[in-house]
């Protein structure tokens, strides 16, 4: 591709299953041809969904999209469990489904707040250096510390012989897999997830994703700006807008204070800084000084 502007920004793209996280990153790489790209929030390769992806100078907020929380679509079958905790694994045990739906409605509501997960085997976390499922796949099980995440609603779709269909909104760092895991175990007969769909991440919606196909057709097109979402447009909830003139800008990104209009902000708070021309410039925080408020740059993007 032939670029004749520089590309900065937020792609909300829908993952399909079949793909890597990273085989998605590589395909836009060379499609988009720019090397400066990468993902924010790893997704399952059998997992479709919301996958935002950042590019340019926007691959500077990712640190705070990966913070983002999670919804999903998710299917429960009951009755099995396997060494991954979905159907892509080997089946450790079967049993007998037994339980009325008002036990599994019970159930589901115990799981609603804060709950503690042992991430599973096969999982990315890194103990020692290694990364669970690299351990896993040589036969290894090691114990794992257990961790806290928030489920903030999980609302059943549909409950169909052993399968239960369900919503879930939640903290990052979630594992729906261990969830449909340790419903299944308290519910007595064992269970595991599967069907997953990534619903939203943070502020991107699958219903506002695009398709690899409608990238390509984008930048064929030279429409590709149309679908690039602007950095700042993910920071809206942090805080008031400022701008700062010439002179407090330099000073800005060049790492001073800069004296902006701080009127009805305090010290500590977040804020988003533009130019006059009203150009994205950084995420600052006012912090008290010797002439009053000033705000430093925490996080450039020009």
């Amino acid at each position: 591709m032939k670029k004749d502007f520089e590309i900065n920004g937020i792609l909300n793209i829908l993952k399909p299953p079949g793909m890597t996280s990273f085989d998605v990153i590589t395909f836009l790489r060379g499609a988009l041809g720019i090397k400066k790209i990468g993902h924010a929030g790893t997704l399952d390769p059998d997992v479709a969904g919301v996958l935002p992806v950042c590019i340019g100078k926007a691959t500077r907020a990712i640190e705070y999209l990966i913070d983002g929380d999670k919804a999903y679509r998710a299917e429960l079958t009951l009755g099995i469990s396997t060494d991954t905790q979905d159907t892509t694994g080997s089946i450790i045990s079967t049993s007998e489904v037994s339980v009325s739906k008002e036990l599994i409605v019970s159930v589901f509501r115990e799981f609603t707040g804060t709950i503690i997960q042992t991430p599973p085997m096969y999982s990315a976390v890194k103990v020692g250096g290694k990364k669970l499922y690299e351990l896993a796949r040589k036969g290894i099980t090691i114990d794992r510390t257990p961790r806290e995440a928030k489920i903030y609603s999980l609302d059943i779709v549909k409950i169909e012989d052993n399968r239960v269909l369900f919503d879930v909104s939640c903290s990052k760092g979630t594992y729906i897999r261990t969830l449909c895991s340790d419903i299944g175990d308290r519910l007595g007969c064992g269970g595991v997830m599967s069907f997953l769909v990534r619903l939203r991440s943070g502020t991107f919606k699958i219903t506002e994703s695009v398709t690899l196909q409608e990238v390509i057709e984008a930048v064929n097109s030279c429409k590709l700006s149309d679908i690039i979402i602007p950095v700042d447009e993910v920071f809206k909830g942090y805080g008031r807008e400022m701008l700062a003139d010439e002179t407090e800008a330099r000073k800005l990104l060049n790492g001073a204070p800069a004296r902006l209009s701080t009127s009805g902000a305090k010290a500590g708070d977040i804020v988003r800084v533009y130019d006059v021309s009203n150009r994205f410039l950084a995420l600052g925080k006012v912090q008290a000084g010797n002439r009053g408020l000033m705000v430093r740059a925490i996080k450039q993007f020009v």
